[in-house]
């Protein structure tokens, strides 16, 4: 039974990655205004890094005789990452990825968890190091969030 949950977090992770570039996409493509710039490149660059996770995920799922899912099972659940309705709204996305690294956390801490538990140490280590970048990128967007909120 660990091991099933392992492949259901794998299975996890990867759909949030794949929605997560989708949102960041969509974000850096729509944000509007001076200001909006630099959250803009950062959304850009984290996208490769975010399609890195997705491929690395996948191909453990592969090692472990699992698949990646396909969009036919796919559930979207980033609802406070959607593109906001005023384009300007640069703190309703900084918001919104804040969520989604705070859910990508747990997701990875609770892989970590289930891997040790299922014996499982390279799936174990994938977790940590996805969870390094995860932290990084929640620790970058604080930052964001605490210039946008003393303005």
């Amino acid at each position: 039974m660990t091991m099933d949950r392992v492949v259901d977090l794998l299975r996890k992770a990867y759909s949030d990655e794949i929605e997560t570039v989708m949102n960041y996409q969509t974000n850096a493509i729509v944000l509007d205004g001076v200001r909006a710039e630099e959250i803009k490149e950062s959304l850009r660059q984290d996208i490769q890094e975010e399609l890195n996770h997705a491929e690395q995920l996948g191909q453990r799922l592969k090692q472990l005789d699992a698949r990646p899912p396909g969009s036919a099972e796919f559930t979207a659940r980033q609802d406070s990452l959607q593109p906001p309705a005023d384009s300007t709204d640069v703190l309703a996305v900084i918001d919104g990825v804040l969520d989604a690294e705070e859910d990508a956390i747990a997701t990875y801490r609770d892989l970590i968890e289930a891997a040790e538990a299922a014996n499982d140490p390279v799936t174990e280590d994938l977790a940590v190091t996805i969870l390094s970048d995860e932290e990084a990128h929640r620790t970058e967007f604080h930052g964001f969030q605490k210039e946008y909120r003393s303005d």
